[in-house]
């Protein structure tokens, strides 16, 4: 081997998790805390509403808390291929309603960021938690990618609902006007 690793691949897993995964609940804590400068859960669910996914608060709910509870899981390796597909469809979400428009770069508001942590809750959802995870520590069976995938479809669904719910309000909306 031409160079030896600093650290193992178990432990760089376990760190990038943990950046990422507390970024991510600080954003949750924003949302459901208003720490932080964040808008607390009613302006979240006020800045749901704008998104135009109905009903808005369940919406504001589930995406805070997925971010929230979903981040603090995802940085200590509790069930990772659930958690990392949350985030995942959290991210896709976030992508598509509040960042696609902008462009990519996170400095006008665009997909950048969303995207880098949603890439990487991705490839952590259909890797093995490693060597320093709760899964691990707990025991836990490793439960693979089919589940990472079977989760992030859910989402998607729900998430594809959600958007046919508000647009279904709009048209109606617009024929009663």
């Amino acid at each position: 081997m031409l160079v030896t690793p600093v650290i193992s691949t178990d432990l760089a897993l376990a760190l990038v998790r943990a950046v990422v995964g507390l970024v991510i609940a600080a954003h949750g804590a924003q949302k459901v805390l208003g720490v932080w400068g964040g808008p607390g859960l009613a302006g979240w669910t006020q800045g749901v509403t704008r998104m135009g996914m109905r009903p808005p608060w369940f919406w504001a709910w589930v995406s805070a808390f997925a971010e929230l509870a979903g981040g603090i899981a995802f940085a200590l390796g509790l069930v990772v291929p659930i958690v990392a597909a949350a985030l995942t469809v959290q991210m896709g979400v976030a992508i598509a309603r509040a960042h696609w428009a902008k462009g990519f770069w996170n400095t006008k508001g665009g997909i950048e960021f969303p995207f880098t942590l949603g890439a990487v809750a991705a490839i952590n959802g259909v890797a093995d938690p490693g060597a320093y995870s709760l899964d691990r520590a707990l025991g836990l069976p490793v439960i693979g990618a089919g589940v990472y995938v079977l989760v992030l479809v859910v989402g998607v669904v729900a998430y594809l609902v959600g958007s046919r719910a508000a647009a279904a309000e709009r048209a109606k909306t617009n024929r009663a006007a």
